[in-house]
């Protein structure tokens, strides 16, 4: 505690008018929110690389930025940092009964239920609140609610499709996705078809075509990996590092010399990516 006190207490003369850090003084909660973005996503490959003191030190980058938000706040006379620690604290111990009361479930999947279940009650009733102030009757809420618009399209894709499971719309095996990625791609490849044929206006709609079955594709992927219990995040992750890996060692075969490689055919460096595969 008597460091997360010292840390405030930096933000405070970070953002002091009278001699604090001019680029922090600049900053408001929307510009933030890149940076926010980026510290997360700095702690995930840290921990994907299983380098635990740059974990700690990405950590500390991403509280940063929550004690930042808090001072922004504080600043305003909304909240502060106690009252987003309180927040949590509060939420963590009505979503956990069976950890802070007497409560059990009989196994983990009824324990998801319950917490999903609390979390429409929480959401149903923050919209009843917002209602009241609005003098406004409360509209039903949708399973599609409370998913963030701004999540990496793939991560929301995920989250929506676990939303409708919640009431038996999914598929029962991976297996039967399969066949749904064919039918996609097939109807993908019968816009490809109409985009080679078509012309000038007719080209901008066909690639509007060709986008919307390619975001089907996609979807249904996404669907594929959730499952099969996979993150495709991650999976994608994976599959970009591999082919960065290759692509590197295929650079050092024209030995890093980019003009031997704007020569060569596509048809000579597939040649040698297939042997760096092989290798």
């Amino acid at each position: 505690m008597q460091q997360l006190t010292r840390l405030l207490d930096i933000m405070s003369q970070l953002r002091d008018p009278e001699g604090g850090c001019p680029w922090d003084l600049k900053q408001d909660y929307k510009s933030l929110v890149p940076y926010t973005l980026e510290e997360a996503y700095e702690v995930a490959e840290a921990i994907e690389l299983g380098d635990m003191d740059e974990v700690k030190k990405e950590l500390g980058d991403l509280l940063f930025q929550v004690v930042f938000y808090a001072q922004l706040a504080k600043e305003e006379n909304l909240f502060d940092f106690d009252d987003i620690a309180e927040a949590i604290a509060d939420k963590m111990v009505t979503r956990h009964p069976h950890v802070f009361s007497d409560h059990q479930y009989e196994n983990e999947a009824a324990f998801l239920k319950a917490w999903e279940e609390q979390k429409e009650v929480e959401k149903r009733g923050a919209q009843v609140s917002k209602a009241e102030s609005d003098f406004e009757a409360s509209e039903p809420v949708s399973l599609m609610d409370g998913i963030s618009k701004i999540l990496p399209a793939m991560t929301r894709s995920v989250k929506i499709q676990k939303k409708a499971t919640q009431v038996g719309f999914d598929w029962e095996s991976a297996e039967e996705v399969l066949p749904i990625i064919s039918d996609e791609l097939e109807e993908l490849s019968v816009e490809l078809s109409a985009f080679s044929t078509a012309e000038n206006e007719g080209k901008e709609r066909a690639i509007e075509r060709i986008e919307d079955e390619l975001g089907d594709v996609l979807f249904s992927c996404v669907n594929l990996a959730r499952k099969l219990k996979i993150d495709p995040e991650k999976a994608l992750r994976m599959s970009n590092h591999k082919f960065s890996q290759r692509f590197k060692k295929m650079e050092q075969y024209y030995q890093c010399d980019r003009q031997k490689m704007e020569q060569a055919s596509f048809e000579e460096m597939d040649q040698v990516w297939q042997h760096v595969k092989d290798e």
